[in-house]
């Protein structure tokens, strides 16, 4: 399965039989509104914390995808999740509610083609029939642990992002209908020696373009062999980074759709999210809700999706360390490709 040096063909194509989407009141006054399953009206869903209400989120979601492919928890073989919290908390604890055997993986905001990557080698290699992919992420959580807490009132630079109340979720099989993951090219970590957690975009721009470049080179495709290309969360600041090193590099970007998830899910003329959105529910809901809407009607055939994650951690970020990125991508296409 392994082409070129970073790319894994899924010759059996697993398929993803169903997927569920759960947001919070901001990102369900977005554009993408109608793609979501569940949308929340308080972001606090009821609970006592802002991380209890980020792993309601996952376990509602997670909940879903199992429902909507018809199946009980029973018939999933294992859980691969993870999000951005200290020792990865919401996927664990929702993982313990779900009793399902978990495989905790983290990659900051590329979490969630990372965590669908490695369930499509699961199912391809014969090691399950049914895996649970999923992921999310709390704007105020985030927020708390990594930059400011909410109630701080902290301005923000128009470098800075605004992180994603949702989580996604994902039944990859080996059987049934819906999209395949038809390949996913694993990324390598790139620090150009940004220290500003408020300019992420500008960090993980290189990584995206550093696994998109690797996908290509690997599977012999051209952007043009693509509906869409998007990555994750690098928002207006990374998004154009990121196609200017691509034009830098002579890769034709110009024959797709080049586009990021950050950009997608909010108005950024009416809803003030700064640069754009980011978190690990960021790829994850428009990648589950709606491209997988795209793809399941046909309206798009092959879909490229560049989920980037920035490796800091709070302690890192006081020691004065630099950001490491990385970027996963996912290569997804439609039944009728």
């Amino acid at each position: 399965m392994l082409t070129g040096q970073q790319t894994w063909t899924f010759d059996k194509r697993p398929v993803i039989r169903a997927t569920a989407t759960v947001v919070g009141p901001y990102e369900g006054n977005g554009p993408l509104a109608q793609d979501f399953d569940i949308i929340h009206e308080d972001s606090m869903l009821g609970q006592k914390s802002w991380e209890q209400a980020e792993r309601l989120l996952l376990e509602e979601a997670a909940k879903l995808a199992i429902e909507n492919a018809k199946l009980t928890k029973e018939h999933v073989q294992f859980f691969v999740g993870g999000d951005l919290m200290n020792q990865i908390i919401s996927a664990t604890f929702s993982a313990r509610t779900l009793g399902i055997p978990y495989i905790g993986v983290f990659g900051a905001c590329s979490t969630s083609m990372e965590s669908l990557a490695l369930a499509a080698m699961i199912v391809n290699s014969g090691g399950a029939s049914h895996v649970l992919a999923g992921t999310c992420s709390h704007n105020s959580s985030v927020e708390k642990q990594f930059r400011y807490p909410t109630e701080y009132g902290a301005q923000k630079p128009p470098t800075a992002q605004f992180t994603v109340t949702g989580a996604g979720a994902a039944i990859v099989a080996a059987e049934g209908s819906g999209p395949r993951v038809a390949s996913a090219t694993i990324g390598r970590i790139l620090d150009l020696g940004i220290k500003d957690p408020n300019n992420m975009g500008a960090a993980m721009a290189p990584a995206a373009v550093d696994t998109i470049q690797a996908h290509l080179k690997d599977t012999g495709k051209q952007p043009g062999d693509f509906d869409l290309i998007v990555t994750g969360d690098l928002a207006q600041v990374g998004h154009d980074i990121a196609g200017e090193l691509l034009r830098e590099h002579r890769v034709p970007i110009e024959d797709t759709t080049f586009h990021d998830c950050g950009l997608m899910i909010y108005d950024r003329d009416r809803q003030s999210v700064w640069a754009g959105g980011s978190g690990c529910a960021c790829s994850a809901v428009v990648t589950y809700g709606h491209i997988m809407k795209k793809l399941r009607a046909g309206e798009w055939k092959r879909v490229l999706v560049v989920a980037t994650g920035a490796l800091l951690s709070p302690l890192t970020y006081q020691q004065g360390e630099s950001i490491p990125c990385i970027a996963h991508a996912v290569c997804l296409e439609s039944e009728v490709n």
